[in-house]
């Protein structure tokens, strides 16, 4: 992922705190610091399709995080001291989690259409659409996965052997 040509050319990332089945990404987060690239992550909103992408002062900083319901690590609530992603200077790339994967850039979240509806606001802001990579287990590539009419296919996916 850090040799990745985008990664390398990136200054504002998106990604994703992980959960126990998903690719690990704080060896990342770390990274993103000791470049001196601009992290942001997810805060969810409870009973909505709505996300926005927060603002993280250091590798560090994850451990001031709150835990929700969904056993996910992210600013709380109230936390308006952060900047979002898009009321600044945009993302230049967006790591993506996902349950599933098809080699033609489509992915099976969980079901609430996060991403997609972020991936839509990225498209109205002057910086326009970020590069997205999935990080996905080798296991986790599909010969298809269901798709909605506004799910927004991934850029490219990454997976071990890929």
């Amino acid at each position: 992922v850090i040799g990745h040509p985008k990664y390398q050319e990136s200054k504002r990332i998106a990604i994703f705190l992980s959960m126990p089945d998903e690719i690990q990404t704080e060896e990342i987060i770390k990274d993103i610091f000791k470049e001196g690239k601009e992290c942001f992550i997810p805060r969810y909103k409870p009973r909505s399709n709505q996300m926005d992408m927060l603002k993280l002062s250091s590798a560090e900083d994850i451990s001031s995080l709150t835990l929700t319901s969904w056993n996910i690590l992210q600013p709380s609530d109230d936390d308006s001291t952060r900047e979002e992603a898009l009321a600044g200077g945009g993302l230049d790339l967006i790591f993506m989690p996902g349950l599933g994967f098809d080699k033609k850039g489509n992915r099976l979240g969980r079901g609430k259409g996060y991403y997609d509806t972020y991936l839509e606001r990225c498209m109205k802001h002057p910086s326009g659409k970020p590069y997205t990579i999935a990080l996905a287990f080798r296991e986790q590539i599909c010969e298809s996965v269901p798709v909605a009419e506004n799910d927004v296919q991934v850029d490219e996916i990454l997976y071990e052997d890929c």
